[in-house]
């Protein structure tokens, strides 16, 4: 497998379900020259659950205190990227059901110019398994 899988930190922050929330919530990183690797929002109940991925936890951190933005504590995913191709997820997903790991969710995505990239979550106690298996630094 020629993909880098890294194990990276994520938040998730609850929101109205309204237009606008999304937009708010990223110009605050914005503003503060905060990079996010990914950005994922859905519905969650009546609220809507926007979960970040930061290039640089602490500079996130600050400016989320700073806009009185509420995160969850820290949590651990794994960052894919690699060379699309067919089967890239599938190849992922099988080394992981080898060893009895079960993925809780993933977002995959081509970029259009022959990259891919995905984000995926196992439980906590599977965090360091999926790292060895997957060789995630």
């Amino acid at each position: 497998m020629s993909d880098t899988i890294r194990k990276v930190d994520y938040f998730y922050t609850e929101v109205a379900n309204k237009p606008g929330e999304g937009a708010r919530v990223l110009s605050v990183f914005q503003e503060a020259g905060v990079n996010l690797l990914s950005f994922s929002g859905f519905p969650s109940g009546r609220k809507g659950q926007i979960d970040l991925i930061p290039q640089d936890t602490e500079s996130f951190k600050k400016a989320a205190k700073r806009a009185k933005l509420k995160l969850s504590p820290k949590k651990t995913c794994f960052l894919v990227s690699g060379v699309d191709r067919v089967g890239a997820v599938a190849e992922i997903l099988a080394e992981l059901a080898a060893a009895k790991i079960n993925v809780t969710a993933l977002d995959a995505v081509t970029t259009g110019d022959g990259r891919y990239g995905a984000i995926f979550w196992v439980k906590p106690a599977d965090v360091k398994k999926t790292s060895k298996t997957l060789g995630a630094f």
